[in-house]
């Protein structure tokens, strides 16, 4: 035969795009449409049910940016259509390639019931399945004019970003209101040419099943009249039987297909706006439920159950049924898909804590899996907390993202920092939105990496970041994809069923040990640094409140706010969303998170000072290790309290106590320069406000490079090549410059201060030592005004080190500053959480940080010595999707101690963000302390279960074996172990002894982390 494949496909093609899907629609009849624009911020669907609404055509223009316009479509259908299923077809002005990206609609009867969503890749909406005729039609659709900001020209700087420059302009043009004929037969010839077309396109040109798949598609098109697609199509389908109904092969990769809408809580809209996208979503899952037996579909984010629950409470009530059902399935065990490498350790707890206390308490169940597809990166500290949460498993599909290196499985156990694994799945589909298409199915199954011994991989399929979800065409497909020679196999299927099939295949599974970095997004640990400080801070003083809360109410009676807490740990928690907090939203979002995060901390601080007024403490001034109190100024007897798990010029931890007196230090001309000097420390700075030396007397080390400079701002260009708020390209490190001049450079009091100015923008630090003189802090005030820039603080360190030790969620891991492997070379930025450390044996310098996460350490060399060049992250100024991100006033602080190993390093860093606070009032002993100075108490709270247990956290900072005392200074009757989500364990022996402390031992193995429940 002669071969004529390629003029098979595109005629295929071509008849399949133009004349096939047209007619799965046909008989359209014009419906009537009046609009009623709101005109700000949305309404309540019964005001916009019952409002007045005006004449709309089609071809009108409608819908400012963010704007809600509400349309009432009216007709009725045709008595020729009767017996045939009937929908509606409204087209808003859809573009097909912005699904989630640009309107979105969903669809009201009269009596406020919710129908589905109208979005660009399901423009339909249902009237009924067998008409009799005559029947009225009328629908109400809330239609969001949300603009386009991520177009096919991408990451364009845009003002569409916020409601007020935005602009007036209509976006959108009505196109189509017809009520037609849903053409079943039709519908189904299109998936079945579809499928074969797909397949066939992925199968060698020379294989025999292609070649057969073709013919047998030739011969389909042959028998379609393309003048009556819906008179012949039963025709077309009856040559495509034999080639659909082959079997796959055993050995067939096996694709699970989940349902699924990955909703960014925030991102190229407002966070009210993703109430709205969960809503529009779920009603449309809700409504395939329904309709496909089979069909499964998995949502994360209790965040957004419970915005629908607020806010579309008619919504919520069929998902509720449909979860109870089990057929809508809870994933993730999150209150939101958070940043899974900024958040602090005890914010990551509480992301469980909150999420499965939601999913118990709504629907009686608790997610068995971690669910976090888009994540910029996840931290080694995870698996950990994942399991000690109870999780059994964990999927992401984020590392496929890396820009060099490809990771080397597809299902393995994670191991943590401190030993613990999970269970870890990276669906080879490479993609959380799939549509089942045949490229996506083919390559699901081409890059799976453990095809030797497994053959099972899970698809999220649905469109998502904007919410879309499921489709009946990807149903469509899935069922063609069941059983078909050629390709993988696809089943609907729960979660936890593929998971336990995928561990039962791979009884042995390659281990993955340490965080995993993503090689892309790097930028996200300084882009938008409020978010970063706004987090800190709350995080910060979440603990300090549940902390003297708890104080109070153990020793004082004051009731505990729950509720209060409650609220703020949930704010907190969604802006940790990885959009918000990674800076990567729009100017709207951003400003909200920042506008949210005052209130939270405003809140916070009242409880704070409530809750030591009933220990008869009073707060004299904010915390701030750059501003201290002049404590023998003051006319009362002066407290610190100190709120960190360290003690603090030796205030014990969690303690509040008189602060001893200590050599904080001076500051003194000297030369042409200054000099910082305790009994600890001498730094030298220079005339242009440069630390040139910087002396540990205890060892005689100078830190700084003979010669050259710390304290040094360098200015960097920052254009990456795609996602601008999101990368950091490795090649901006060619074009740097160190700003040298200084405007000003001062003693004031016991600090130097220098003042710089560059471009538009100025700096004006305060270097002074910290109250015990022990560390260098350096206080940045920064009024950023610059464009695509970067601006690190630059410290040349006389320290010959491989690695740099940088702290993650209670523990440290170490990275190296070489770059010998490509995995190596792509880690040019990377990120903390308080502090990192370069040291050589005997000698280190740490440096930490109280809002920015990113730093850069590099081995260069010098005269013969290899020395590493050291680097906060301070600032950049993206363009896109806030063109004016970081702009503005900024304010950071660093800290740097010399001689110093890990423990003086999270010392430093608990220092810097939780500094003790000068008080009037009485001395009050801590509720729980460790004996061990390794062991650190990271959280005291009541019992989330409001049952009047104490939970005391604890963690092994130093990632050695520790034994420690815990001592509870209150009457208990029980200690018990608990898992992070506070449910108590087995007993833990304790004794009392005569001052009335209840002691526990411990045993913990490097970087543990232990939960106690105490019952008082």
């Amino acid at each position: 035969m002669h071969d004529n494949q390629d003029l098979t496909l595109a005629r295929v093609a071509r008849v399949l795009d133009e004349r096939l899907r047209p007619a799965t629609h046909s008989h359209p009849r014009p419906l009537t449409l009046a609009a009623h624009r709101v005109g700000g911020e949305p309404i309540p669907v019964a005001d916009g049910l019952a409002a007045e609404y005006l004449p709309a055509h089609t071809g009108d223009v409608w819908g400012r940016a963010w704007d809600t316009t509400w349309f009432r479509v009216t007709g009725t259908v045709p008595p020729a259509f009767a017996g045939r299923r009937v929908e509606v077809l409204l087209d808003l002005g859809f573009d097909t390639n912005m699904t989630g990206f640009q309107i979105e609609g969903l669809v009201y009867r009269p009596d406020g019931s919710p129908v589905r969503s109208l979005h660009p890749r399901a423009q339909w909406i249902p009237v009924v399945k067998e008409a009799a005729g005559g029947e009225p039609i009328e629908f109400y659709v809330e239609a969001a004019s949300n603009p386009v900001l991520l177009d096919y020209v991408p990451f364009q700087p845009t003002e569409s970003g916020e409601w007020a420059t935005a602009g007036e302009e209509f976006l959108y043009r009505l196109r189509r209101a017809d009520v037609t004929i849903f053409e079943t037969e039709v519908f189904e010839l299109v998936h079945d040419v579809e499928v074969l077309l797909q397949l066939a396109q992925q199968l060698d040109a020379g294989s025999a099943r292609r070649a057969k798949i073709l013919f047998a598609l030739d011969r389909a098109l042959d028998a379609v009249d393309l003048q009556d697609v819906a008179g012949t199509a039963a025709a077309g389908r009856a040559q495509l039987t034999e080639v659909l109904a082959s079997p796959a092969a055993p050995s067939s990769h096996l694709i699970t297909a989940v349902g699924h809408a990955h909703i960014d809580s925030a991102w190229l809209w407002p966070l009210r706006e993703t109430v709205r996208k969960v809503a529009r979503t779920t009603s449309s899952m809700v409504t395939l439920l329904d309709e496909y037996d089979d069909f499964i579909y998995a949502m994360s984010s209790a965040q957004q159950y419970a915005w629908i629950k607020e806010h579309r409470p008619e919504v919520y009530a069929r998902v509720k049924q449909a979860v109870a059902d089990g057929r809508f399935v809870p994933v993730g065990g999150m209150w939101v898909e958070a940043d899974a490498v900024l958040p602090g350790g005890e914010a990551m707890i509480r992301q469980f804590l909150y999420g499965q206390r939601f999913f118990r308490d709504e629907f009686g169940i608790e997610c068995r899996g971690a669910w976090l597809p888009d994540s910029f990166g996840y931290s080694g500290a995870l698996p950990q907390l994942l399991v000690g949460a109870g999780f059994e498993w964990f999927l992401t599909q984020k590392i496929s993202w890396n820009e060099r290196n490809v990771f080397p499985h597809s299902s393995f156990e994670w191991e943590g920092i401190d030993g613990s694994r999970i269970f870890t799945h990276f669906p080879s589909m490479d993609t959380y939105n799939s549509q089942l298409s045949g490229d996506e199915v083919a390559r699901a199954d081409r890059n799976f990496k453990e095809k030797s011994v497994g053959s099972s991989s899970l698809a999220p399929t649905g469109w998502g970041d904007g919410g879309g979800g499921t489709t009946r065409e990807m149903i469509a497909r899935a069922k063609r994809l069941a059983d078909l020679e050629g390709s993988a196999k696809v089943v609907w299927e729960h979660p936890d069923a593929f998971f336990e099939r995928a561990k039962a295949e791979l009884p042995e599974p390659a281990v993955w040990r340490g965080e995993l970095y993503l090689e892309r997004h790097r930028a996200t640990y300084t882009t938008q640094h409020k978010m970063k400080q706004g987090n800190r801070r709350n995080e910060q003083l979440l603990g300090e409140a549940e902390l003297w809360a708890s104080v109070a109410a153990v020793r004082a009676g004051r009731e505990y706010p729950y509720e209060v807490l409650d609220a703020a740990w949930r704010e907190v928690l969604l802006l940790q969303f990885h959009d918000i907090l990674p800076g990567t939203s729009i100017a709207w979002v951003h400003r909200e998170a920042a506008e949210r995060h005052a209130r939270v901390s405003a809140i916070l601080e009242g409880v704070i000072a409530d809750s030591l007024s009933a220990l008869g403490v009073e707060l004299v001034a904010p915390a701030s290790p750059v501003e201290p109190v002049e404590t023998a100024k003051l006319d009362r007897p002066i407290v610190l309290v100190n709120a960190a798990p360290v003690a603090q010029s030796e205030v014990g931890a969690a303690a509040i106590g008189r602060p001893a007196s200590a050599d904080k230090g001076s500051a003194a001309a000297s030369g042409a320069g200054f000099v910082l000097g305790s009994d600890t420390l001498r730094v030298e700075v220079d005339a242009a406000g440069h630390v040139v030396s910087a002396v540990d007397l205890a060892s005689g080390r100078d830190a700084i490079v003979a010669g050259e400079r710390g304290n040094l701002l360098q200015l960097h260009q920052d254009f990456p090549n795609l996602w601008d708020a999101w990368d950091v390209d490795n090649s901006y490190r060619k074009m740097r410059r160190d700003l040298d001049a200084a405007d000003e450079v001062r003693l004031d009091g016991d600090a130097v201060v220098v003042r710089r100015s560059f471009g538009k923008s100025s700096i004006e630090q305060r270097l002074s030592l910290s109250a015990d003189g022990r560390a260098l802090l350096i206080d940045n005030t920064v009024d950023w005004q610059e464009t695509e820039k970067f601006l690190k603080l630059a410290f040349p360190i006389d320290v010959f080190a491989d690695t740099a030790v940088a702290e993650t969620q209670f523990g440290f891991h170490s990275r190296t500053t070489h770059d010998n492997t490509s995995w190596e070379n792509a880690r040019f930025e990377t990120h903390v959480q308080r502090w990192f450390l370069v040291r050589e044996p005997g000698f280190g310098v740490a440096f930490a940080n109280d809002s920015s996460y990113g730093f850069d350490v590099v081995r260069s060399r010098r005269g013969g010595t290899v020395v590493s060049d050291v680097r906060f992250s301070m600032l950049r100024a993206p363009r896109f999707p806030d063109p004016r991100a970081d702009l503005g006033v900024q304010r950071m602080r660093f800290a740097l101690a010399f001689g110093a190993d890990e423990a003086r390093a999270t010392e430093l860093g608990w220092a810097i963000n939780t500094p003790a606070r000068p008080a009037r009032g009485s001395e009050v002993a801590p509720l729980a302390t460790s004996s061990d100075p390794r062991v650190l108490i990271s959280a005291v709270k009541l019992a989330d279960d409001r049952s009047g247990d104490l939970i005391v956290r604890l963690y092994e900072s130093s990632g050695g074996r520790a034994t420690t005392q815990v001592s509870v200074d209150l009457p208990v009757s029980a200690v018990r172990a608990a898992d992070l989500l506070e449910r108590p364990g087995e007993l833990v022996e304790y004794v009392s002894t005569t001052e009335g402390l209840v002691c526990v031992d411990l045993s913990l193995r490097p970087f543990q982390v232990q939960t106690l429940r105490i019952t008082r």
